[in-house]
């Protein structure tokens, strides 16, 4: 055989060898722990090893108190800015979809100026609803609203993607579904409560400072109003609630700029809340989780645990250096998602853009855990939203099983009589078709292995499609080669014009399939992806078997013009 041919053999001998290596582990189930060189196997779809199903409400109430509070500091920072005194205002949530803040003016002759600066920097995000000697009152404007929503929706999709793909899951799947719902399908996961806990923390970090002027008695006094007027949290309440609910009883007792936040103490076992210990702290900050830069767990080496570090961006370190330096002596309190982690005492002024979250109390494994989960929803971002969880389903293996069996059976069953016809039709030139579609079949599953593509049951029909394709591509080329010989062509020039002329059609059919493929990659969601990745792997490795490989076997077979015949 010429040279050309024995290097392009040997190009097909070195695939067909990786090729085998790489799909070995899924095809006989392979572990970790096996001295096989190859350890990756296929990753399977939810609808083929089962996962976690789950559909996500999203709160806006709590946004939209987030917004207008976040507004009103603003404003108040511009105002003084301009030389206009405020004094703190009040939270007004009788509507818990239209919140609104007061700003309440020192001078109230200053009332007229104020509302100019206000107008002309927050016209079109905010409304004026009242007006009385000095209290300027506002709310969200429509359009603001609607922004809000549409942006919390599409960031919180993002901010889970990120969680998720630092938690290792392959192949997820997150979408939205209508405006207040996003859906969320993880394959393989097992440690479900792990999952919930990442996907459905808000880990919105907040550094707010305690009012330590209020005493003790005070604190447990309030507490137990609230406990009087039927507010406790049980299991089962959402945390957030409950936090609401204390303040709104407390409405008249706090001082104003002020709420009730709480450090909890959780039993490790059953995750179930065993103390609550209130603090009193600003309802605003100017220093939150936007500023982070990087979250990560290190060890305290005296007591051998491990916490948290947090760095800040440039912005962030230098609020924290101006806030810890105007503030010594105050508790500043490191608060998550409403949740007092810790408190200490601002002993100087802090430069550098560092602190650090301690943990509770556990064994060293549970705190490790739960510091490298921390950090990791830390530096995913925090939610914009406060997710709701209406539906959770596990999908069990025994659907996957099921469905693969069914799948195998069918591909087994079509395939064989696809190349059972071909042998059959084509005598020895079909067997030649034969083994191009295995090692087709064989390319596209190592192919998908490679790329950590996942496989479901459309990318199951995706390569049953292959298949097709290529029995379409090799009976162009026989067809062709059968027209020549019975023009009187020797076998070894109907081969190489049968080849020749036929690789135009074969590669308009592939190419015109492949256009619809991407279209389906890039506009389809969820299955359908699946679908188009599986297919565009497919058709190029059908070209590749169907032309390419079907040549070389071809030419093997023909030899060098000894054989007088084909078998076709």
């Amino acid at each position: 055989m010429a040279r050309g041919w024995w290097i392009r053999f040997s190009l097909l001998a070195a695939f067909t060898i990786t090729a085998l290596m790489s799909v070995t582990p899924t095809f006989f189930n392979l572990n970790e722990k096996s001295s096989f060189p190859v350890k990756t196997k296929i990753n399977l779809g939810l609808d083929l090893q089962g996962g976690l199903y789950m559909v996500l409400g999203i709160d806006f109430n709590k946004v939209y108190r987030d917004e207008i509070l976040g507004s009103t500091r603003r404003i108040q920072a511009l105002l003084k800015d301009e030389k206009i005194e405020t004094k703190p205002g009040d939270l007004i949530i009788a509507d818990v979809k239209d919140p609104k803040h007061t700003i309440a003016l020192v001078n109230p002759e200053d009332s007229s100026k104020a509302k100019e600066i206000i107008s002309k920097y927050f016209g079109n995000t905010l409304r004026l609803t009242g007006d009385d000697k000095g209290l300027l009152t506002y709310g969200l404007g429509r359009e603001l609203i609607k922004e809000v929503e549409d942006t919390a929706l599409s960031k919180s999709i993002e901010v889970i993607r990120n969680r998720i793909d630092e938690f290792g899951v392959t192949e997820p799947e997150i979408v939205s579904q209508g405006t207040d719902r996003i859906v969320v399908q993880l394959p393989g996961v097992k440690d479900i409560n792990r999952a919930k806990e990442l996907i459905g923390k808000t880990a919105k970090l907040e550094f707010k400072f305690v009012n330590d002027d209020i005493p003790a008695a005070t604190l447990s006094d309030w507490m137990d109003k609230v406990k009087k007027a039927g507010v406790e949290f049980n299991k089962g309440t959402r945390f957030s609630e409950y936090v609401q609910k204390v303040n709104e009883t407390l409405a008249s007792d706090l001082p104003k700029g002020f709420e009730i936040s709480f450090s909890k103490e959780a039993n490790k076992v059953t995750n179930e809340i065993t103390k609550l210990d209130p603090y009193l702290v600003q309802n605003s900050t100017s220093l939150t989780g936007e500023e982070l830069q990087e979250a990560f767990v290190r060890m305290d080496q005296e007591q051998n645990r491990p916490y948290v570090a947090l760095e800040f961006k440039p912005n962030g370190a230098k609020i924290f250096e101006e806030i810890t330096g105007a503030n010594i002596g105050k508790r500043l309190a490191i608060v998550l998602d409403g949740n007092v982690y810790s408190a200490p005492v601002v002993q100087s002024r802090i430069a550098g853009g560092s602190a650090q979250i301690t943990l509770g109390a556990g064994d060293y494994n549970t705190v490790m855990q739960e510091a490298r989960d921390l950090a990791l929803v830390l530096r995913a971002g925090a939610l914009p939203v406060e997710l709701i969880f209406e539906e959770q389903r596990v999908v069990g293996p025994s659907l996957g099983a099921d469905a693969i069996e069914k799948a195998q059976a069918a591909a087994l069953i079509g395939s064989f009589l696809v190349l059972a016809f071909m042998c059959f039709y084509y005598k020895l030139s079909g067997l030649i078709a034969t083994v191009t579609i295995v090692l087709n079949v064989l390319f596209t599953l190592s192919f998908l292995i490679g790329i950590g593509a996942t496989l479901s049951l459309p990318g199951i029909a995706g390569i049953a499609l292959t298949v097709g394709m290529a029995v379409d591509g090799n009976i162009l080329i026989y067809e062709r080669i059968r027209e020549e010989i019975r023009m009187g062509i020797s076998p070894q020039e109907a081969v190489r014009i049968g080849f020749e002329k036929a690789f135009w059609a074969i590669a308009d059919a592939n190419i015109t399939t492949a256009l619809a493929g991407l279209c389906l990659l890039n506009f389809g969601t969820g299955p359908v992806r699946g679908f188009a990745v599986t297919l565009l792997i497919g058709i190029a490795t059908t070209v590749y078997t169907s032309y390419f490989v079907s040549h070389i076997l071809f030419e093997l077979y023909v030899g060098k013009g000894a054989k007088k015949s084909l078998s076709i």
